[in-house]
C-alpha cells in the first residue's frame, strides 16, 4: 500500500528519489541523507542520485542487493513486490526511480505502485557506518 511520504523540507518533488529513500530507510532526516549523499558523490566523483553512490550508502547499512526475475517484465510492479515482501526494509528501484519499502508499504512523494522494479536492496543485517 503507498504511504506520503515526502521529507523534503520546502515541500518539493525535485527527482530526489534517492534521498527520499535513503531518509525512509534508515531514519535520517532529509538534509542528513542528501548531505551524506553530496559527500559520498564527492569523494566518488560521481552524482549523489547515481546508482553507485546509493549502493555505497545502503551497502554501509547491511543492505544487499537481488535482481528480480525477468519472468513477466511488464507485469510486476512496486505494488506487486509490496504484497510479496510484506516484512522488511527495502530499496526498489526502477532504473529511472527508487521507492523505500517498509512492512510491505511503499514510501514515496507519489503513487509509483505501478512502476516496474528491476532490482531491490534488503536490509539483512546491522551494519556500523565506520567498518567501510
Amino acid at each position: 500500500m503507498w504511504k506520503y511520504y515526502q521529507p523534503n523540507p520546502a515541500g518539493r518533488n525535485v527527482g530526489d528519489c534517492v534521498v527520499r529513500a535513503l531518509s525512509a530507510v534508515t531514519g535520517m532526516t532529509w538534509e542528513e541523507a542528501f548531505c551524506e549523499l553530496c559527500s559520498d558523490a564527492y569523494y566518488m566523483a560521481d552524482m549523489p542520485s547515481s546508482n553507485g553512490v546509493l549502493s555505497a550508502a545502503l551497502r554501509k547499512r547491511g543492505f544487499y542487493r537481488y535482481v528480480i526475475p525477468d519472468k513477466c517484465p511488464d507485469c510486476y510492479s512496486i505494488e506487486n513486490f509490496c504484497r510479496e515482501h510484506p516484512l522488511g526494509v527495502f530499496v526498489a528501484g526502477t532504473g529511472s526511480h527508487v521507492v523505500a519499502v517498509i512492512d510491505g508499504n511503499y514510501l514515496d512523494s507519489w503513487d509509483s505502485g505501478n512502476e516496474i522494479p528491476v532490482y531491490y536492496w534488503k536490509k539483512e543485517k546491522e551494519a556500523m557506518i565506520d567498518d567501510f
